[in-house]
């Protein structure tokens, strides 16, 4: 039996049985997944390598950038199965490419 969280268990385990209890990182991290065939090859409770960490799976939504609220409304068939490795680096691309803020803080602080 595969390990899942105690809360949200049924559509945790709704989105992981759609991806087969693997990553569906497609490229989004900027990684070629190519011992994957262009898919992230980590698959839940197994480990990364001989020597490397035991991969935990998460249920969240295909944009990284997406806030818990957010994402906490979403139905299962609008999630995908993440590693954490895979969604940080997504999420940290993501960022970049977000337009700069702007400097003026209209007056916010002034005195």
């Amino acid at each position: 039996m595969k390990s899942r969280p105690i809360v949200g268990a049924a559509v945790f385990t709704t989105v992981m049985e759609t991806a087969g209890y693997r990553c569906q990182c497609e490229g989004a991290c900027g990684s070629p997944h190519t011992k994957g065939e262009g898919r992230c090859p980590h698959e839940h409770d197994h480990y990364t390598s001989k020597h490397g960490h035991l991969v935990r799976l998460m249920a969240a939504p295909v944009d990284p950038l997406a806030t818990d609220v957010a994402a906490a409304r979403l139905p299962a068939g609008e999630l995908r199965a993440w590693c954490s490795d895979c969604h940080t680096t997504a999420a940290r691309r993501a960022r970049k490419q977000l337009p700069p803020t702007p400097i003026d803080q209209c007056g916010l602080f002034d005195l």
